[in-house]
């Protein structure tokens, strides 16, 4: 074995990992989209076991862009449940920030226009 050999064979297993991780995704997904029914996916999920490569070529052209919008959409939900904890944690509303601000600003420790700016990233 020599040199080039190693490099082809590196070569491949990169291609297999790499297409080992598209059928996780694509399994994901499937499982994943609430609109398309059990009959279709365990459609989709035998023609991705018995055609794999062109399973798979067909699935991201035929549902990319759906399978793109359910990214998103868990990820939107995965920051808005993250932002809700922290918030919950820090123990502080938006009200007790707009008190706090008003309290500073009528101490005359802040301007009027720095209150302002505090209220509407508070009700953001």
């Amino acid at each position: 074995m020599n040199f080039w050999d190693f490099i082809v064979w590196m070569l491949w297993v990169y291609v297999f990992i790499a297409y080992l991780f598209l059928l996780f995704s694509i399994f994901s997904d499937l499982f994943r989209d609430h609109k398309l029914n059990g009959w279709w996916k365990a459609l989709w999920i035998i023609f991705l076991i018995f055609f794999p490569i062109i399973g798979a070529l067909v699935y991201l052209i035929a549902r990319g862009r759906g399978m793109a919008e359910r990214g998103h959409a868990q990820a939107v939900q995965a920051q808005q449940q993250t932002d809700a904890y922290i918030r919950q944690t820090a123990g502080t509303s938006a009200s007790d920030e707009i008190a706090k601000a008003a309290q500073l600003r009528d101490a005359g420790t802040i301007t009027q226009a720095e209150y302002e700016q505090i209220k509407a990233k508070a009700l953001s």
